[in-house]
């Protein structure tokens, strides 16, 4: 039985989710440096090329290969620049499933690519990956994650209270770190079937400016 994630690409009718290379190197050391990457994701801070190197070429590389999870770049189908991440996590080839968590680029937000990302992972997981559950966890102040949880069919499980660090700027610029709460939610084979005509009569996939 399949214990690790294949190098994979997936297209959209708008991206392209691939595996990280070093010519993402700038635009990813770019992203997460971003105030809201930082606030709401473990993320090192400040994030540099030299850290997106590493990532991109041993720890990413590594986690994949010990059967943990999976990290895919999302890029636009016709300029192949990078828009944000998928990543899989916490991955158990016994109880077949995994978590899904995502990021998008600053100047990439509000186009909807959050939900086509999210939802083309997902499917992909359940057809070929044949797993059976997909579990999204998102602040309880991030709204917009949430959002993008709904859209694509997940169920709200309930709350980890007091299971999730976030981060905060202070008035010397530096960040503290403050507790709250994660909601989780889950998928599963039969939630997601409807889900791509649900985004067609909502008139495609929405844009949460302030999703990450």
């Amino acid at each position: 039985m399949t214990s690790t994630f294949p190098d994979i690409s997936l297209s959209t009718e708008r991206l392209v989710l691939r595996p990280l290379d070093a010519d993402d190197v700038p635009a990813l050391a770019a992203m997460m440096s971003d105030e809201q990457v930082g606030a709401w994701t473990g993320a090192p801070q400040p994030f540099t090329e030299d850290t997106a190197r590493t990532w991109i070429t041993e720890y990413a590389p590594a986690e994949r290969a010990a059967g943990h999870g999976l990290d895919l770049a999302v890029a636009e189908f016709l300029t192949q620049r990078l828009v944000g991440l998928v990543r899989l996590t916490r991955t158990n080839w016994h109880v077949r499933s995994t978590e899904l968590s995502y990021i998008v680029a600053p100047w990439a937000r509000g186009e909807g690519y959050a939900s086509e990302a999210a939802l083309a992972t997902a499917q992909w997981l359940f057809r070929d990956q044949k797993l059976q559950r997909v579990e999204l966890r998102t602040a309880a102040d991030n709204t917009a994650a949430q959002q993008v949880a709904q859209k694509i069919g997940c169920i709200s499980e309930g709350v980890l209270r007091n299971a999730c660090i976030a981060r905060v700027r202070g008035e010397d610029g530096g960040w503290s770190e403050v507790r709250t709460d994660y909601i989780v939610w889950s998928l599963l084979p039969e939630d997601i079937e409807g889900a791509d005509g649900q985004l067609a009569d909502s008139g495609g996939y929405p844009g949460y400016t302030d999703w990450n």
